[in-house]
C-alpha cells in the first residue's frame, strides 16, 4: 500500500512539473474579447478581468483585438489562447479557465470556481477569481523553447506578411483621403449629437467634486493615498497595466476609466465599485 502511495505521489509530481514546463514555454496569453457563454463583447467585464488576473500572476496577456507584438505576429505559437468554460450547475455558476496552444491542444486547465450568487455579474466575477487561484502555485516564468521558436515564419512568408501589412496601410490611407473629401456635417448637428455626452461628463465632474480628495504620494512600487488630515487611507501597488493598481492588503483594485478613478472591491460576496477623487 505504501509503495502504491509513493508511486502515485511521484506521478502527481511529474505531471505537475511537466505542466509547469509547458506553460513556461509560451511567451504570451491571448485573451478573447468575448466568451461563448455570454452574448456581448467583454460582458460583465469578464475578459478585462481575465487579462488583469493573467498579468497579476506574471503572464503577458494581450486582448485578441489589440495590436500584437512583432514576434507574436510572425509566430502565433508563442502565445497560448485562453478560454473560460461554463459548466452546468443547478443554482450555481461554475467557471474554469483553459489555455490552448496554436494547435488547439489544452496545455493547462484550472479547477472549477463556483458561486451561488443570483446576480450573474457578481457570480461570474467570484467564480473566475476562484478558478484563477490555481495560478498562484504555478510560478510562471517564460523560458524560450527552441521547437516553438522554430515555427516562426521565414523567407517568402515574412515577405508576404510585410506586403500584406503594407497593403493594409495603403487601404487605411485611402479611406482617410475619402473621408476628408466627404462634405462636413453642419456645425449645428455636431453640437446636437455631442450635447448628451457633455451633459454626462459635467454630471460626473459635479459628483466627483463632492467626494473627499485623496492625495497620491509616490512610494516604492506605487503610491500611498492620504486624506487632508493627512492620514494614509490605502496603498496602491503598480501592475503591468499603466492605469491599474492593486490595493495593498485588500482584495481590490484601483483603475482609471474615461478620465475617472474607481475602486473595485469584493465586499463579502458582492463586487462594489466606488468613485475616487485622486490628485497626483
Amino acid at each position: 500500500m505504501k509503495k502504491i502511495l509513493i508511486i502515485f505521489l511521484a506521478l502527481v509530481s511529474v505531471t505537475s512539473t511537466f505542466a509547469q514546463k509547458n506553460l513556461n514555454d509560451y511567451k504570451y496569453v491571448i485573451v478573447p474579447y468575448k466568451y461563448d457563454f455570454v452574448n456581448e463583447k467583454d460582458k460583465y467585464q469578464l475578459n478585462s478581468l481575465s487579462q488583469f488576473l493573467f498579468n497579476k500572476y506574471g503572464f503577458e496577456a494581450i486582448m485578441e483585438d489589440a495590436n500584437f507584438p512583432t514576434d507574436l505576429i510572425k509566430n502565433r505559437c508563442l502565445g497560448l489562447r485562453s478560454d473560460v468554460i461554463k459548466e452546468s450547475g443547478i443554482f450555481t455558476s461554475k467557471l474554469k479557465v483553459q489555455l490552448k496552444d496554436c494547435n488547439g491542444d489544452i496545455i493547462y486547465a484550472t479547477k472549477t470556481g463556483s458561486s451561488r450568487e443570483k446576480d450573474y455579474k457578481v457570480a461570474y466575477n467570484i467564480a473566475i477569481r476562484e478558478a484563477f487561484k490555481d495560478f498562484e502555485h504555478v510560478n510562471y516564468k517564460y523560458q524560450p523553447n527552441e521547437a516553438i521558436l522554430a515555427k516562426a515564419s521565414v523567407g517568402s512568408e515574412d515577405d508576404s506578411s510585410e506586403e500584406e501589412i503594407q497593403k493594409l496601410k495603403e487601404e487605411i490611407n485611402t479611406l482617410k483621403q475619402k473621408q476628408a473629401e466627404v462634405k462636413e456635417v453642419p456645425v449645428k448637428k455636431i453640437v446636437e449629437k455631442k450635447e448628451p455626452k457633455i451633459v454626462i461628463e459635467e454630471q460626473l465632474k459635479q459628483e466627483k467634486s463632492t467626494i473627499d480628495v485623496l492625495y497620491a504620494q509616490e512610494i516604492e512600487n506605487g503610491y500611498q493615498l492620504v486624506d487632508k488630515t493627512p492620514k494614509v487611507v490605502m496603498i496602491m501597488l503598480k501592475t503591468n497595466l499603466g492605469n491599474v493598481f492593486l490595493v495593498k492588503d485588500k482584495n481590490a483594485i484601483i483603475y482609471k476609466e474615461d478620465g475617472f478613478w474607481y475602486l473595485s472591491k469584493i465586499d463579502g460576496k458582492s463586487v462594489v465599485v466606488e468613485t475616487l477623487n485622486i490628485k497626483f
